[in-house]
């Protein structure tokens, strides 16, 4: 299997920027999220179970997961998104390795949006990045993006990890405070050291 980076972060930390300026660079990317959409859009291999569990109200008329619907229960109730992420994860993990295994790139780089929250996929990296910035400047960014009220986006902060706990548990950090410019030269240091770690494995 390649050498594996688990890019992590909390939401609006800029994980999707970052993972972009790796792949300018020629490492390949594999994204989880992108994973989750494909199994829970119109047709995806998750629909059915989740239909089973949560009920016909969980699927939109496009016959895909009803996100707006299932993030506000998941986000209010641990128990539905315990029963979620049964049904997900699995299934996210064997496409994840599949797509690390078909990967073509010195090394991958694997976004994982809840990888320390979760343990998903953990088994499968060698090292973890966390993208990291002020927690001001991620409800800035959310708020931007998504159009969420600051005060869901701070509901939705509160289920990951604590900041302080996540760049406790960082193999490697990249601060996201600054413009891109500070961004891609961080990314360009860390590529650097991800070739040799590559290499030596």
């Amino acid at each position: 299997m390649p050498f594996c980076v688990g890019l992590t972060g909390g939401i609006g930390s800029g994980k999707s920027v970052v993972s972009g300026l790796f792949e300018a660079l020629g490492a390949a990317a594999v994204d989880t999220d992108e994973v989750s959409r494909a199994l829970t859009g119109p047709g995806g291999a998750a629909i059915a179970a989740i239909r089973e569990r949560f009920g016909p109200g969980s699927i939109g008329p496009d016959g895909g997961l009803d996100r707006e619907r299932m993030r506000l229960l998941v986000f209010r109730d641990a128990a539905s998104r315990q029963q979620l992420e049964a049904i997900l994860h699995p299934q996210i993990r064997a496409r994840t390795r599949a797509a690390i295994d078909a990967a073509r790139g010195p090394y991958v780089i694997v976004v994982v949006p809840l990888l320390f929250e979760t343990g998903a996929c953990m088994e499968l990296v060698r090292r973890v990045l966390v993208v990291d910035c002020d927690e001001a400047e991620q409800v800035r960014r959310v708020v931007a993006a998504r159009g969420l009220a600051a005060e869901e986006v701070r509901r939705i902060m509160a289920t990951q990890l604590p900041r302080a706990e996540r760049l406790r548990r960082a193999d490697d950090v990249l601060h996201n405070d600054g413009g891109i410019e500070a961004l891609r030269g961080q990314v360009g240091e860390l590529h650097v050291r991800y070739l040799e770690l590559a290499r030596r494995a």
